[in-house]
């Protein structure tokens, strides 16, 4: 028996929705040259620093101290899956909030070195540079992973994640 539990709220949804499509616009479309390419990139560390204040003061589900980086929980949600055990968790799992605290990190390097690349002090220097591509690369390959395990997930356990991240409600199992 399934219930329906309100977990995410209108900010959290709005945040995550957004910065997908931030992220895909700068990743895939924009010129990078560009200034539209500058502007999306500020959109989403805007994005990111609200989240990150949303994450001081929000709902349950959206405060950091609802999922603290834990690797200890995440390898034991990955002995879980492994001996085919599912424990379905309201808010994030513990692998869930790694990538999370993973992703923020990201799109902050990635804004902060895109950023410096436009001022006179770094314009042209190889590092900053290359961090920007390097986080960029990692944050890409954190999203494909991100993908893949939502819906490894949702198979997992029987929750339709992403219909979660757009109605705000998970259907857990009844305990």
């Amino acid at each position: 028996m399934r219930k329906p539990v309100f977990v995410w709220d209108a900010f959290v949804r709005l945040f995550h929705w957004s910065l997908v499509l931030s992220f895909g616009a700068n990743a895939l479309f924009t010129d990078p040259e560009s200034k539209l390419h500058h502007g999306v990139g500020y959109v989403a560390v805007g994005l990111v620093v609200a989240r990150i204040l949303w994450g001081l003061i929000g709902t349950r589900h959206a405060r950091f101290s609802d999922f603290p980086p834990d690797p200890a929980a995440a390898l034991g949600q990955v002995a879980e899956m492994a001996t085919g055990r599912r424990n379905a968790h309201r808010g994030h799992s513990p692998l869930g909030a790694l990538m999370i605290y993973n992703l923020l990190l990201s799109v902050i390097v990635i804004g902060a070195s895109g950023y410096l690349m436009t001022t006179l002090a770094f314009f042209g220097v190889e590092w900053v540079e290359e961090l920007h591509e390097a986080a960029v690369l990692w944050a890409e390959a954190s999203v494909v992973l991100h993908i893949l395990a939502v819906v490894f997930e949702s198979r997992r356990l029987g929750i339709n994640l992403p219909r979660s991240m757009v109605t705000g409600y998970k259907d857990m199992p009844e305990t």
